[in-house]
């Protein structure tokens, strides 16, 4: 039941009501659920017994087998992974009917409404003594801006940022969502803390999930020009200590990075991806989403990366290890030589 300074959130509900709301698969008696309240959803490890909760793969099993939640909707070969007193909602889609759950929480999550209390920045710069503010900044409510922070032309900080001391915040930014520490720099165009690229999709439809996460930049870190970092669905986006990303890159909803990381131009990294410290990524490299990258691993530029790596250096499209990659290289660079001889 973590606060949620962005987002307006409704209930507590009655666990019946909730359950009546989606397709569930057992047979409960309506009243010996109805004195359960739920006040939020949260992932599995960070629930209470006051919150529900989603089970959808066997690779979160860790975190479910300890989860504190009150409630679990998952499917019934998943539901082993749970523990006794967390009561198992089953169902056939479980995306889906946790969609369900998170619009009844925050019916307003699901798309990037216009921020309305935003004020211009000459305005309110008695607030800010110490900020530098370039022309046309935009600022909303409750915003927090540390001394010697440098705010550049045309830029938007919605209602609720946190931005720590000696920051530089380029021109034509727009920052929602998103606590930023210390020596923070964040170059012209980029996009912190937008909603995600979340959605279920139906027969005939897709629907849009909320996205209730938001972005968590640690100190010292560095955001290239025109990148977006998306706020995380319900667990949070995280950029750690001293993490560096070139131009061009893209930072899907729930990717954890951890620190002293460099990645260089038009990189990509899917959701809810966790990586290491010292991770280097070449340019144009993409990592795919619910992976798992090790500490000090060096991905080349270019490379495709569909599996877990734990350690060492990978490249190509699949990655393979870097050796295996060379070797595949100069093989076909062989064939290319002879096919040019004919």
């Amino acid at each position: 039941m973590k606060k949620n300074e962005f987002f307006f959130k409704q209930g507590p509900f009655a666990l019946n009501v909730l359950i009546k709301s989606i397709n569930c698969k057992n047979d409960f008696k309506s009243k010996e659920l109805s004195k359960d309240k739920v006040y939020g959803i949260e992932t599995l490890d960070k629930a209470t017994n006051g919150d529900i909760t989603f089970l959808n793969s066997s690779k979160y099993k860790d975190y479910s087998i300890k989860t504190k939640a009150i409630a679990c909707i998952t499917s019934s070969n998943l539901s082993n992974f749970l523990p006794k007193k967390c009561i198992k909602i089953i169902v056939n889609n479980v995306l889906l009917e946790t969609n369900k759950i998170m619009n009844q929480f925050y019916p307003k999550a699901d798309i990037d409404y216009p921020d309305p209390d935003l004020i211009i920045s000459s305005n309110i710069k008695k607030n800010y003594p110490k900020v530098f503010f370039g022309k046309n900044v935009l600022i909303g409510k409750n915003v927090k801006i540390g001394k010697n922070t440098f705010i550049g032309n045309n830029t938007i900080i919605e209602s609720n940022v946190l931005i720590g001391e000696n920051c530089n915040i380029g021109s034509f930014v727009l920052i929602k969502n998103s606590l930023i520490k210390n020596f923070v720099n964040i170059k012209d165009g980029s996009k912190i803390g937008i909603k995600g690229f979340g959605f279920i999709p139906v027969k005939n439809k897709n629907l849009r999930s909320p996205q209730i996460g938001r972005v968590l930049l640690e100190d010292g870190v560095e955001v290239g020009a025109n990148c977006t970092i998306d706020r995380g669905s319900i667990s949070d986006t995280v950029i750690g200590r001293n993490t560096f990303l070139d131009n061009l890159i893209h930072i899907a909803h729930n990717v954890k990075i951890g620190e002293n990381c460099i990645f260089a131009a038009q990189s990509g990294v899917a959701g809810s991806t966790n990586i290491g410290n010292n991770v280097i990524m070449g340019g144009q490299g993409g990592i795919s989403g619910h992976l798992k990258i090790g500490d000090y691993v060096r991905i080349a530029g270019g490379s495709a990366v569909l599996k877990d790596v734990l350690k060492g250096q990978v490249g190509g499209n699949p990655a393979m290890p870097i050796r295996e990659f060379v070797k595949l290289r100069k093989k076909k660079w062989k064939k290319i030589q002879l096919i040019k001889k004919r």
